[in-house]
């Protein structure tokens, strides 16, 4: 099965106080290459997190986005530590009492102080790492299968222009024969009609030469090997590395088709190699969204 290197998945979950949220994106790259964007308390996962994407993506541009938020519903759990609030105001008047100039804390500078707010709900921290790990596995798991829906997407593509190939590749191989003769019958009077009496002989052998430059058997081999190949890879898949491999079909096909419009003989020849190019082109802009 075919994975875009292009998705998005998002996850999420509660566990009081808080409310989580993953968001998984990711564009086309060469290699993986994995941009997390975590809350500065949870910075100290960032290697779990990379390690449980890797196992999953190979390539890829990713960004991993955690978003946590204390839930609203979790406000009347909130108590104000009386203690912490006494130092604050002893320390408060202690000071104003030294520079009378100072304004007195409002209570908005009180509740701002580390410790001053409390909550009675607030879970333990290992929990809330294995709430926000578990949920980043969903996260992962949709954001896998995602690329897979691109990626059954971008097989489509790739078979309906690989079909088109092999009808035009047929067509130019069973039209060939003709081409060929209808092209030898023309240069040979054309030559008598320039040099006039030219011996057989002669003539023979130029036109075995001609026939040997101009044979195109190798190039609709080749051409129907690496259609096979694609057509292989993109079915059956590999462990990895498939978009790495059929861009490097992709140019392989492309150089038999510049080669077999080299030896055009007629204009049926140059117009298949051109039709064949652009079919190339469409699929290599594809396989560059392959993993």
């Amino acid at each position: 099965m075919l994975h875009s290197m292009t998705g998005f998945a998002a996850a999420g979950g509660e566990i009081a106080p808080y409310t989580l949220r993953w968001e998984l994106k990711s564009v086309n790259h060469r290699y993986l290459d994995i941009t997390c964007r975590l809350p500065e308390e949870y910075r100290h996962l960032e290697t779990r997190i990379r390690a449980l994407i890797s196992a999953a993506i190979t390539r890829g541009k990713v960004e991993c986005r955690l978003t946590v938020n204390s839930a609203s519903h979790t406000n009347d759990a909130l108590h104000a530590d009386q203690t912490a609030i006494a130092a604050l105001a002893a320390l408060d008047a202690d000071i104003r009492s030294r520079y009378p100039a100072i304004s007195p804390l409002s209570v908005a500078d009180i509740l701002r102080h580390p410790g001053v707010l409390q909550n009675h709900n607030e879970s333990n921290p290992e929990d809330v790492q294995a709430a926000l790990l578990e949920s980043l596995q969903q996260a992962v798991t949709r954001f896998k299968q995602d690329r897979a829906r691109e990626g059954q997407e971008l097989q489509a593509h790739l078979v309906t222009r690989l079909d088109k190939m092999s009808e035009l590749i047929d067509l130019l191989q069973a039209l060939f024969p003709q081409l060929l003769t209808a092209y030898m019958q023309k240069t040979e009077q054309r030559l008598r009609d320039a040099i006039g009496a030219i011996e057989e002989d002669r003539l023979k052998q130029e036109f075995a030469l001609f026939i040997q430059k101009s044979d195109v058997d190798e190039e609709f081999s080749r051409l129907r090997t690496h259609i096979a190949e694609v057509r292989r890879i993109i079915t059956q898949g590999a462990k990895q590395g498939v978009g790495k491999r059929l861009d490097f079909l992709m140019q392989e096909l492309n150089r038999e088709a510049n080669t077999l419009g080299s030896k055009a003989i007629a204009i049926e020849c140059t117009q298949t190699s051109v039709e064949l190019k652009v079919l190339i082109e469409q699929m290599r802009e594809q396989v560059q969204n392959i993993e």
